[in-house]
């Protein structure tokens, strides 16, 4: 019997997930590869906003250690409708490590669904990963 993904995660945010990568779409055709992660963020800061989306920016998140809060923080480049985490990257080659960032993410956030949206590449199809627990 094959693995199917389960339907839960497949569908939770849908929708939200559906419109942030029409938005991220937007504007990889408008501004294309190869700028600075911080333009993308304050562009598709912009599509967000225009397509009438809750979102904060650069969300702090501390970090514990045993219980004990350590000096410094993450921070989540987008957090949409308080819903979806979105790690926002600009790179030419992908990386295993910007999942497992995506996914501490979501850990530290209580976020069920993240998308890491890699502005760097040629397409941005080859750039865009939904995550779900």
């Amino acid at each position: 019997m094959e693995d199917q993904e389960d339907p839960v995660k497949v569908f939770l945010h849908k929708e939200l997930t559906e419109t942030i990568i029409r938005c991220a779409i937007t504007v990889h055709t408008e501004l294309g590869p190869g700028l600075l992660e911080a333009l993308y963020e304050e562009a598709l800061s912009f599509e967000l906003q225009e397509a009438g989306l809750l979102f904060q920016r650069q969300v702090e998140m501390p970090v514990y250690y045993k219980g004990i809060p350590l000096n410094g923080c993450y921070r989540a480049d987008l957090v949409v409708e308080n819903s979806v985490v979105v790690e926002l990257k600009s790179v030419t080659q992908s990386s295993p490590v910007f999942e497992a960032q995506l996914l501490t993410y979501m850990r530290l956030g209580g976020w069920r669904v993240g998308l890491l949206i890699n502005f760097g590449m040629e397409t941005l199809r080859r750039g865009l990963t939904r995550l779900a627990f």
